[in-house]
């Protein structure tokens, strides 16, 4: 369970996404944006996950909601990785773990994001959130009924 609650003000970060650009969260105020945090690039379950989120993205897209993948991965891993499995949204580069740690996603013994997903409105306020650990893969199909409305 995260402590990070529905109507809290999310916590803001600026992180660098998979081509090297700065990405800071207050500067999509006024769009909805949503924050995919997990383990790892590559391994088993991630690219389960984030497969299944590819091949249905247009559930997502719908609500015109930024989406953006958040590890400890380097931006070079996140580049690799979403090329190797094409996918359409950006990924941010979290390799100390301070953003998971702001979002209390943050597995400090293991040393990386468990899952966390967490829909953040205009105003800049949480309006979802869901946290399983690390090995327990989300069923993102909730989340996009979310964004859908």
């Amino acid at each position: 369970m995260t402590n990070i609650q529905v109507g809290q003000e999310a916590p803001d970060f600026t992180l660098v996404d998979e081509t090297g650009e700065d990405v800071t969260l207050a500067s999509f105020r006024g769009e909805t944006v949503v924050l995919i945090f997990y383990p790892f690039d590559f391994s088993p379950p991630c690219t389960a996950e984030m497969c299944t989120i590819r091949d249905d993205f247009s559930g997502w897209n719908t609500s015109e909601a930024k989406v953006f993948g958040i590890s400890r991965d380097s931006k070079f891993c996140h580049a690799a990785f979403k090329e190797a499995q094409n996918l359409p949204i950006s990924l941010l580069a979290d390799t100390k773990g301070e953003v998971a740690k702001k979002y209390d996603v943050w597995n400090e013994t293991a040393g990386f994001a468990e899952r966390g997903t967490f829909i953040i409105d205009g105003d800049g306020k949480v309006t979802y959130t869901v946290h399983n650990p690390a090995p327990e893969i989300r069923d993102h199909s909730v989340v996009e009924e979310y964004l859908r409305g």
